[in-house]
């Protein structure tokens, strides 16, 4: 039988594989941010809904009436998430967002540690370094990208570094549920901020698998995910959404990524799998 521990790396993976192709979305989908969000946020919450509904049944409603304040916090939290990542992808290089969430282990870890007294392992930490090199052997030295756009990309790596430390410090908490609320109360926000009533039924159907795929499945992973694992190695595992981001790209659009770009990829990839190896063959950490 499976251990927990393993369980939360399969579901971390998962869910960093379906918060890769958020890049690709943002690039195919010719909207503003306003609009894709409002959008994004509908579908997102329903296809959570029907994952809450298979998951909680008779408890589905229930659950989310009885949300916590710590619950409530990761509503917030996810909501501003969620607009500070599209924004930030509208705004700036998909490299720079990939390389800017790359420091997310950092965050976690420091805030594991100050939250939970969760001190993480050497191995962690040393992943975590090879694997922000990688990143940054991809984007480089480059000047492409805003000021602006990269504060919104660090502003949505100390939140999801946030949402990580809630999820493991209230294992009990309906994760799913504030996150389908957190959709749908983005969705409200940014509604009168875009022209949603002006997209076309093909753009719609763009946006719609972007909620579903991304959003529902991306989230429901993570939540489970995150209950599993150190907050550092669910941000470590996170770190594959750099090199995967330009991987979609490239099979979609055809541009074939540079050797910095490939050379990055291959140390975050390594450094992830490795550690993911090692991880394995070990007893599940226990928080401190």
């Amino acid at each position: 039988m499976i251990s927990p521990y393993k369980l939360g790396l399969v579901f971390v993976t998962a869910s960093a594989i379906a918060w890769s192709l958020a890049g690709l979305f943002t690039r195919v989908i010719p909207l503003d941010s306003w609009t894709i969000l409002s959008w994004r946020g509908i579908f997102g919450a329903i296809g959570l809904g029907i994952v809450i509904l298979f998951t909680e049944r008779q408890r589905s409603w229930a659950s989310i009436f009885r949300l916590s304040m710590s619950g409530w916090f990761f509503v917030a939290v996810s909501g501003i998430c969620m607009v500070f990542f599209i924004t930030a992808l509208k705004e700036t290089t998909v490299a720079h967002v990939a390389v800017i969430y790359a420091t997310i282990p950092f965050c976690a870890a420091t805030l594991g540690w100050l939250v939970m007294g969760e001190k993480p392992e050497i191995r962690a930490v040393l992943a975590s370094v090879t694997a922000l090199a990688g990143v940054s052997i991809m984007v480089g030295l480059g000047s492409e990208g805003s000021l602006f756009g990269d504060l919104l990309a660090f502003g949505m790596t100390l939140g999801m570094a946030v949402l990580m430390i809630i999820a493991r410090r209230h294992p009990d908490i309906s994760v799913m549920p504030a996150a389908c609320l957190s959709a749908l109360f983005s969705s409200i926000i940014c509604w009168p901020l875009g022209d949603p009533l002006a997209v076309s039924s093909h753009d719609l159907f763009l946006i719609a698998l972007f909620g579903l795929m991304v959003s529902a499945v991306g989230v429901a992973f993570f939540a489970l995910g995150a209950k599993l694992l150190p907050p550092i190695e669910t941000a470590l595992i996170g770190s594959l959404d750099a090199p995967l981001a330009p991987l979609w790209i490239w099979i979609v659009f055809g541009e074939i990524p540079g050797s910095s770009t490939l050379v990055g990829g291959i140390v975050v990839f390594g450094a992830v799998v490795l550690h993911v190896i090692y991880g394995t063959s070990k007893p599940a950490p226990q928080p401190g």
